[in-house]
């Protein structure tokens, strides 16, 4: 990776490039110095780091670089554009019309689709705005509770919420990978630096146990994250005319981990709702609510870990029906002339590929489970639970950097292809 980089560098065109992302992400730090008016930030950082344990809002505050904790122009990040992206393609298997906009549209559906998303993110960004404003109020950390300095917090948190989509769009177009991901890895990675301070004031031992958990977890997941199941596929020949057609045999690549960390933030937010409410509410202890947070919703509790796993392993089969229909790549593939050896097109065919897509997805699910019920399990080991790394940041941070990776070698690829007459 980094002698990848290191090339990358020496190439004119990309280093502009590489030099823009640097740039945008030192714009997008910056905006985390720069705190939203009429608020005591100490103090809601006490309050914070006291009510916000394995809740909604501490899940938010990690994505978001921290942002949360500190009440700063960023701090929703580019969470109000996740969420609606994954609502508009959720909305796409329940809603014909969006579904034929974006399979049969080209490049107008694609930015139509793209403009609904925005507008959603403006409607989620402002439900998140108003939320946040409502939660520094129960706080008590503001400075000032009059109808016109609420209305200028969550007007800037909206307008600091849609800079953040465009810095995003920014990169995507004149720098290299996907801005949105580059993003939040960014907010991610800023977050460590509280992880690395904790690893240094454990006993060498831990240390060690540590590091080496670390590396097998990084390794685990690079190597399902580029697992693939390939099924072979032979096609037809056909002559037209003087000309023949088909007869290659190619194959159907099918990746292990088809629903990507989608599985697991939608436990996590889910996992998260309880010891939410009860921070808002703030229950006796001995009743319910209470228990019910801390006992079963607590992170590292048997009850929470078992809830957990069960809801990624629901969301990945879930998440991995809307991504791939197995009737519909069998369909095109018999339209192509193709089959698979030992399969009739139609049904046969279908039936194969969603028996494969169901075994493939159990190893996927169980992938996820494992990176993110371990840190969990970790938790509970008093020499080792202080370190607090979540399944999910990892496996952004390590799938992330993937992508950005192969976008770099794809563009040093374009810059040094050689044609037939070198």
């Amino acid at each position: 990776m980094i002698e990848t980089v290191k090339n990358a560098w020496k190439i004119p065109e990309l280093r502009k490039k590489l030099t823009f992302v640097l740039f945008a992400i030192v714009i997008f730090r910056l905006g985390f110095a720069i705190y939203v008016p009429f608020v005591d930030t100490e103090s809601l950082a006490l309050q914070f780091s006291a009510l916000n344990n394995g809740n909604l809002l501490g899940y938010f505050n990690t994505l978001s670089g921290g942002g949360f904790a500190t009440a700063s122009i960023f701090a929703m990040s580019i969470y109000p554009y996740i969420n609606s992206s994954i609502i508009i393609q959720l909305l796409q298997v329940a809603i014909p019309a969006l579904e034929r906009l974006a399979k049969e549209g080209g490049e107008e559906g694609k930015k139509k689709i793209q403009t609904i998303i925005r507008v959603t993110t403006l409607v989620l960004a402002a439900i998140m705005a108003f939320g946040y404003y409502i939660t520094l109020k129960t706080y008590g950390v503001l400075t000032r509770t009059d109808a016109w300095s609420g209305i200028v917090i969550i007007m800037t948190m909206i307008a600091g919420s849609m800079f953040v989509m465009w810095l995003g769009d920014q990169i995507t177009e004149k720098g290299i990978g996907n801005g949105i991901s580059v993003i939040l890895l960014v907010g991610i990675v800023s977050q460590g630096m509280h992880a690395v301070t904790t690893v240094f004031s454990l006993a060498w031992w831990a240390i060690l146990i540590i590091l080496a958990i670390c590396l097998g977890i990084i390794a685990f997941i690079v190597f399902i994250t580029e697992a693939e199941r390939r099924i072979p596929v032979q096609y037809a020949k056909r002559v037209v005319g003087r000309k023949q057609y088909g007869g290659q045999s190619t194959h159907l690549p099918m990746k292990v981990n088809m629903s990507g960390v989608m599985p697991v933030i939608f436990a996590s937010t889910i996992c998260g709702v309880p010891a939410t409410i009860v921070g808002f509410t703030q229950p006796a202890q001995g009743t319910f609510w209470y228990n019910l947070a801390n006992d079963w919703f607590a992170p590292g509790a048997p009850a929470y870990i078992i809830i957990y796993v069960l809801l990624i392993f629901a969301f990945a089969y879930f998440y991995s029906t809307i991504q791939f229909n197995p009737i519909e790549v069998a369909n095109n593939m018999k339209k192509n002339g193709g089959f698979i050896p030992g399969f009739r097109p139609g049904k046969p065919t279908s039936d194969f590929i969603a028996k494969v897509l169901n075994k493939i997805t159990m190893m996927g699910a169980i992938f996820l489970a494992i990176i993110a019920a371990l840190p969990l399990i970790l938790s509970n080991i008093p020499s080792l639970g202080a370190l607090g790394i979540g399944g999910t940041t990892t496996l952004i941070m390590v799938s992330v950097s993937l992508e950005t990776v192969r976008a770099i070698e794809g563009e040093m690829m374009m810059r040094h292809y050689k044609g037939f007459l070198e």
